[in-house]
This record gives structure tokens, C-alpha cells and sequence, in this order.
């Protein structure tokens, strides 16, 4: 799949060209030759004989981004003076802080907030102690906890390294449901220790969300905690991504006219998305779903299964096919990848029923090209923000913790993870609705507020 240029590699290149002549025009023309796209051209002080000029550019890649510089160095005339890589810019400093809600301006001030005032507001809560979500930041807190084992798609890279993906989960929990997370980076991959890390911090919290832990160990970190805690415990990796891929589904079958409980689905990836999406799905109705993983189709006879696999294999597959990924996808209606890129082409894609769906999400590189999909399937989605379909967990998670904190749920079930996936595909409407568009935007104004209202319906119902 060619790779087109994105604002994540965008740059802004410094540099003087003469004041006359063409100079100007051919900084853009050179941009556009090497494949770049030149997406702002400022001007940032002029001088009879010179001018200084910002120009931004969007690349492939760093090396891409490099090779821009280069030509741009190339024009007659042009004067390099910095190069500033935009993403890195953004992330001087971190992306997150925490500010006071009430000035401190005095003493008296100051007496409320902190001492004397505030030791009468501790023996309130030491005398009971629910008040804690009620006097205390507690109430629209959530601790966003990783390992650094599992980070997006660059594996097993640590802590520290994965703290710039937290703080942006961090970010865009305050930008869409108004909740004030805060990374918690974990310098340990033992379980035990993780647990009894998050165990120990939970009173400072109403929620916990678990980031990039890798499977299998993710299963049993959020089994034990929801154990242990009287706070929601949510995998966004497992429960977010499970959330999306069943909204969109649900209105994709929609465009095909099919049920999802006589559909036939094919689920490459057996990991913690795939484990879950499994799960959701079986919740929301779905009968017929092969499973396959890097050794091919799970089936009750393989050797080796591991206890999550032997529970994928008693329900799923029921004419026990021991083939590979190529033979299951024939003749099914649904394929949704969470798992590794290329391994299908549009060949087979063709060999799917007629209305097929594919939903290609590993990234950044699908498990089939999307434009190949789309010669044979009905609807086609990626991970990725260059084509139509998105599948992004940031439609789930803000409203689902928006909603479970209202609410001050102590838990999370699927029933709720199912009412936030009808939620999200209701807020495509049935005018709107189209196989370029089964999934609302993260931006649209109504899926954060549509989630967690459905969130908090749903734990009443429980409660009830």
C-alpha cells in the first residue's frame, strides 16, 4: 500500500529567498515533485534584497521529511536556517498539566484550601469515607495505567517511552468527556506487582484504565483488579476497540441487509482486541465466528492451545476447519483483522459472499489494501485516518467512563459495553448512513454525550 504524506510527519522548514524573482513559487513546485505537500507558506520577514519564510510540509515518513529539506535546499537562491519537526514541537514538555480550580489570591484563601480548613474536610471523609467522591478530585479522576509492554504498534519499548502515549489518552479523556486522567507509567511487567501497584493507588481514583499491556498478562491484570477494586476496571485496548468494531458492524449489516445472528464472521488476531471483540460480539448475538491467530484457524484439535485459546476453540468454529486464513475467509460475510498487515489480498476478499464487509484494522498497515477490499466488498474499514471508516476507540472510551462515573459505577459489564456500541451507531442516522460512512467522527458533537448517557442508563439497569 503506497503511503501518502500525514500531518504526523509534518515539518516546518526556515529559510530566506531572495526578495525578486521566482523563488517563491518554486519552493512549493519542489515539494509537490519530491511528494511532499506543502500545507502552509508564511512569510515572517521581508527586506528589500531577502525574505525569511516558514514553510510547512507534510512527509511519508522522516526519512521523507529529510529528503524535503534537501530539496528545498536545492532552490536557487535558499538560505536553510531550522527545521522543526511539528509532532515533537507539540510534545516539549509534555502535552497535560494540572491546574488549580480556585485561586489562591490570600490568607483566607489559602486557610480554606490548605490548612487549618481543609483537616476538616479529611476527618469528614476519615468519618465516612464515601465522601471522598464527593469532597475530592476522586469523583473525575481516572488512573490510566501501562506497563510499556504492548505500545500502540512499536511492542514492548517500556515505560518512559510509552508516557507521550498516555499523556494523549490523558488529553483526549479532558477534551471529550471533561475527565481529568493521569498517566501511570509502570516500571515493572510483573503481574503481581502491577496489580499490587494499582490496588494501592485506587483510592485516589473512580476509575482505571488499562493501556498497551500486552496479552496474555492483560487478562489476568484486569480479572484480579476487578476482583480486588470497587472502581470500573477497563482495557481500552480489549473493551474500547470490542465498543467500535460493534458499532460499526451493527450499522454496516445494516447497509447489507444480513443479521448478525446468521452472519458468518472471521476474526484474524486472538489476542486482547480480538479476545474481546469475540466476546462483545457473542453478547450482542453473533453465532458463527472462526477465529485464527499466527499459527492459523483455532480449532478444538490443535495442539498447544494456551487457556484463552481453548476457550475461543469450545465456542467458535463449530465445523472445526483446520485450514488457514486464506480457505476461512471463503464464503464468509464479515472480516474483521486485528492482527498483522498483508496477510490477504484482494483475491481473497473475492471469495467472500456477496455484501461482504471487511474491517482491516491493524496499523499502520491493514491486513488487505483497502483499495483492493473495496474491488470486491460491500463496505471496507481501517484503523487509519486516510479512508473513510475509522474504527478509533476514542468514540468509545471518554463516554464510557463519562458515563460509568455519573453514574459512580463500582463496575464495568458488556452490557454496558453494548449500549455504548448502540449509541455510537445510532448517532449515524438512517439519512446519513452509507458504506463510506458507518461511523460517526470523533469530533461529531453528539457520540461522547450519546455514550455516556446509554453508560449511565445501563448501570441503573443493573442497579435496579
Amino acid at each position: 500500500m503506497t503511503s501518502v504524506p500525514s500531518v504526523s510527519y509534518s515539518i516546518t522548514v526556515r529559510l530566506e529567498v531572495p526578495a525578486g524573482g521566482r523563488a517563491v513559487s518554486e519552493l512549493t513546485a519542489a515539494v509537490e515533485h519530491a511528494a511532499g505537500i506543502v500545507t502552509a507558506l508564511d512569510v515572517t520577514a521581508s527586506g528589500h534584497e531577502r525574505l525569511r519564510i516558514d514553510v510547512t510540509c507534510a512527509a511519508t515518513d522522516t526519512a521523507h521529511a529529510d529528503r524535503l529539506v534537501e530539496v528545498l535546499r536545492g532552490v536557487t537562491g535558499v538560505t536553510i536556517h531550522k527545521v522543526s519537526d511539528r509532532t515533537f514541537l507539540m510534545h516539549l514538555g509534555g502535552k497535560i498539566e494540572m491546574q488549580a480550580k480556585h485561586p489562591i489570591r490570600n490568607r483566607d484563601d489559602l486557610s480554606m484550601i490548605y490548612t487549618p480548613g481543609v483537616a476538616r474536610v479529611s476527618q469528614a471523609i476519615a468519618a465516612n469515607p464515601d465522601d471522598a467522591r464527593r469532597l475530592t478530585i476522586k469523583r473525575n479522576s481516572v488512573a490510566v495505567v501501562t506497563d510499556g509492554s504492548a505500545v500502540l504498534g512499536l511492542g514492548n519499548i517500556g515505560p518512559r517511552a510509552a508516557l507521550p502515549v498516555m499523556e494523549g489518552k490523558a488529553a483526549l479523556f479532558k477534551r471529550f468527556a471533561g475527565i481529568d486522567a493521569w498517566p501511570i507509567c509502570l516500571d515493572t511487567q510483573d503481574v503481581d506487582t502491577i496489580v499490587e501497584v494499582v490496588r494501592a493507588i485506587a483510592p485516589g481514583f473512580a476509575g482505571i484504565n488499562l493501556e498497551d499491556i500486552s496479552a496474555p498478562r492483560c487478562f489476568e491484570v484486569e480479572r484480579r483488579l476487578r476482583d480486588l477494586l470497587d472502581i470500573p476496571v477497563f482495557h481500552d485496548d480489549q473493551h474500547g476497540t470490542a465498543i467500535v468494531v460493534l458499532a460499526a458492524l451493527t450499522n454496516a449489516l445494516r447497509i447489507v441487509g444480513k443479521d448478525l445472528a446468521q452472519t458468518r464472521i472471521v476474526l484474524s488476531g486472538a489476542g486482547a482486541a480480538g479476545s474481546a471483540i469475540l466476546r462483545l460480539l457473542f453478547r450482542a448475538g453473533a453465532k458463527d465466528v472462526v477465529v485464527a491467530d499466527v499459527q492459523g484457524v483455532i480449532h478444538a484439535g490443535r495442539d498447544g492451545l494456551s487457556p484463552e485459546l481453548r476457550w475461543i476453540a469450545e465456542r467458535t468454529n463449530h465445523a472445526q476447519y483446520a485450514g488457514d486464513l486464506h480457505g476461512a475467509v471463503a464464503g464468509a460475510d464479515v472480516f474483521i483483522g486485528v492482527s498483522a498487515p498483508s496477510i490477504l489480498t484482494g483475491a481473497d476478499i473475492a471469495t467472500m459472499s456477496p455484501g461482504a464487509i471487511v474491517f482491516a484494522l491493524a496499523n499502520p498497515e491493514p491486513e488487505v489494501d483497502p483499495a483492493e477490499a473495496r474491488e470486491h466488498a460491500t463496505v471496507v474499514a481501517t484503523g487509519r485516518s486516510d479512508f473513510p471508516n475509522q474504527i478509533n476507540n476514542v468514540l468509545a472510551f471518554p463516554g464510557v467512563f463519562r458515563g460509568l462515573l455519573d453514574a459512580h459505577s463500582h463496575h464495568v459489564d458488556e452490557g454496558m459495553l453494548v449500549a455504548a456500541a448502540q449509541a455510537i451507531a445510532n448517532v449515524v442516522t438512517e439519512d446519513e448512513l452509507n458504506a463510506n460512512y458507518i461511523i460517526p467522527s470523533v469530533f461529531h458533537p453528539d457520540v461522547h454525550n450519546a455514550v455516556a448517557a446509554a453508560v449511565r442508563d445501563a448501570v441503573a439497569a443493573t442497579a435496579s
